[in-house]
């Protein structure tokens, strides 16, 4: 299937798609139109339930068993293959058009090395064969910038990590050199850098082979800085669709300007104003060192020598890639482990003096809400025992008084107290945090410690959860620890930073004076892989919709 240069790679038409439940198919993507041209990269944005990724999958023919394609039409360089069979698109899908998935975890056969993975596209397709397939296997794993590719030919995927898992699912993508490629948030699990790097050689390979991309994001800064025009999805349709320049400098539609005033990476670089620093420090951590013994290993020092302190009433952020040390860091805070040295007091309380129930009652003053609201949440109850249960947990509080506590701060979270008999399945991902942030504050904690508590959110909600927080500080008088990969999000909630590498402190002050003088090298790369900085705005360009929009 050659390319005409006059004629669109990916032209889709009038696309409908349905999902099966039950008996009834439900509609969630409604006469969706666009085309992508040779070498062009093109960005499906939107939130989850907006049919992007619905529609990237009809695209390649792998829409889940229970999707159907009701009318539409999908053409590959001029060729109509919305009605082909499973059988006629395995010969295109590879060779023609490539899929770079999100989760390179799952992505990959876990018994499979990595070099007969990458092997099994140049047979299926007969591109070649034995020592010219090894060769090819070698020189691809290369040519995605993984160092010892020998080695990482034979190695299985659990001794890779997350980035070099993914430039294996790229290596595979582009086996055949196809004239596009899918690639389905490829970069939404990966630390900052990483994604940084791995977009940069989406982008050299894309230049290289003259490749067009089609980008499905919910990353608005992302799309910015590595789409040449944007399509917007909400609710299965296209809201707007143009060249990114010209949507993110005017945006024409209400839900366009929604997202882009919620996104951080594309708010003006401007810090929350400074709080005065009264020296009232109720987290104060000193020298803290946390070894572990690793089987083979020896020590591992997963924390080396970190200090900061917390004043009362704001917000410490904590931030660095996986294996930084931040977990360890904050599960010392919360008194889950003890550490191997330096200490930690916690509102005048040393944690070392702590032990058996005086260690368990003092987990009421400090609380944490975790990344994943649906995984910290139990299931089998009720949203009412969900938050109900510290209570039980700690004091002997009346039921009628716990009814009332519990109304009371799901109100506070602004959520219905008809969700009160519900389980966490029938919540959205954003009430179901809102949920996790009303169970940590039923017991009036002094320090609220928020592990990674927006990442898994789509922009809108997440602005909506960073507002929450920020009124229930203020009205609360709350003390957050803040734990993020996103400096984004960092600027715009907290007031005080600590930026950890390798276990080691290599930044830490005021957020305003970290960002504009970071000290460490690191720090200057987390803040360049901030993505969005392509179509920068100055404040006020993009405002939220008036009544009556």
């Amino acid at each position: 299937m050659s390319a005409d240069p006059q004629t669109p790679i990916l032209e889709v038409n009038g696309l409908h798609i349905s999902y099966r439940e039950g008996e009834a198919y439900t509609r969630v993507v409604h006469d969706v139109s666009f085309s992508v041209a040779p070498g062009e990269v093109v960005a499906l944005v939107g939130e989850s339930g907006s049919g992007k990724t619905s529609t990237a999958q009809a695209v390649i023919g792998l829409l889940a068993g229970n999707g159907r394609l009701d009318r539409g039409s999908i053409r590959l360089n001029g060729v109509e293959i919305s009605g082909w069979s499973q059988k006629r698109l395995d010969a295109i899908r590879g060779s023609a058009i490539s899929l770079i998935p999100q989760d390179p975890s799952s992505s990959l056969n876990p018994v499979m090395t990595i070099g007969a993975q990458v092997r099994e596209i140049l047979e299926v397709h007969g591109r070649a064969r034995g020592p010219e397939a090894d060769r090819r296997v070698i020189e691809l794993l290369g040519h995605v910038g993984l160092s010892q590719p020998e080695l990482r030919a034979k190695q299985y995927p659990h001794e890779l990590s997350g980035g070099m898992k993914q430039r294996v699912l790229i290596a595979i993508a582009i086996a055949l050199q196809p004239q596009l490629i899918i690639a389905d948030e490829p970069t939404s699990a990966l630390d900052v850098t990483v994604q940084r790097r791995i977009l940069d050689l989406i982008d050299d390979l894309r230049r290289e082979f003259g490749t067009a991309v089609l980008l499905v994001t919910h990353d608005l800064g992302v799309a910015s800085d590595r789409s040449d025009r944007l399509i917007v999805l909400q609710g299965g349709r296209i809201q707007e669709q143009g060249a990114t320049a010209d949507v993110l400098a005017a945006p024409q539609n209400v839900y366009t300007r929604k997202l882009l005033s919620d996104a951080p990476s594309l708010a003006p670089a401007v810090p929350r104003p400074p709080v005065a620093l009264t020296g009232d420090d109720v987290v104060v951590v000193k020298d803290l060192r946390q070894e572990f013994t690793v089987s083979g290993r020896g020590i591992f020092r997963a924390v080396d020598d970190v200090s900061f302190t917390v004043q009362r009433g704001t917000t410490h952020a904590i931030v660095g890639e996986s294996g930084s040390g931040k977990t360890t860091t904050i599960r010392a805070i919360a008194g889950f482990q003890r550490p191997t040295g330096g200490s930690i007091r916690i509102d005048g309380r040393d944690l070392k003096d702590l032990n058996g129930e005086t260690l368990r009652q003092f987990r009421r003053t400090v609380q944490l809400v975790y990344q994943n609201p649906f995984g910290s949440l139990d299931p089998r109850q009720t949203i009412f025992s969900i938050v109900e249960e510290p209570l039980l947990n700690f004091s002997a509080v009346p039921r009628a008084e716990r009814v009332e506590r519990v109304k009371a701060i799901i109100d506070r979270v602004g959520l219905s107290q008809t969700l009160l008999a519900r389980r966490p399945h029938a919540l959205s991902g954003g009430q179901r945090q809102r949920v996790a942030i009303a169970r940590a504050l039923i017991l009036e904690p002094k320090v609220v410690v928020l592990d990674e508590a927006v990442s898994a959110l789509d922009v809108t909600v997440q602005a909506q959860i960073l507002s929450l927080l920020s009124k229930l500080q203020q009205d609360f008088g709350l003390t957050y620890v803040f734990v993020s990969h996103d400096l984004a999000v960092v600027r715009q909630i907290a007031d005080t930073v600590s930026v950890l590498h390798n276990g080691r402190q290599v930044d830490h002050g005021r957020v305003e004076d970290v960002f504009a003088r970071p000290a460490s090298d690191y720090t200057r790369e987390l803040l360049d892989a901030i993505p969005g900085k392509r179509h920068s705005r100055p404040a006020g360009v993009v405002s939220l919709p008036t009544a009556g929009q």
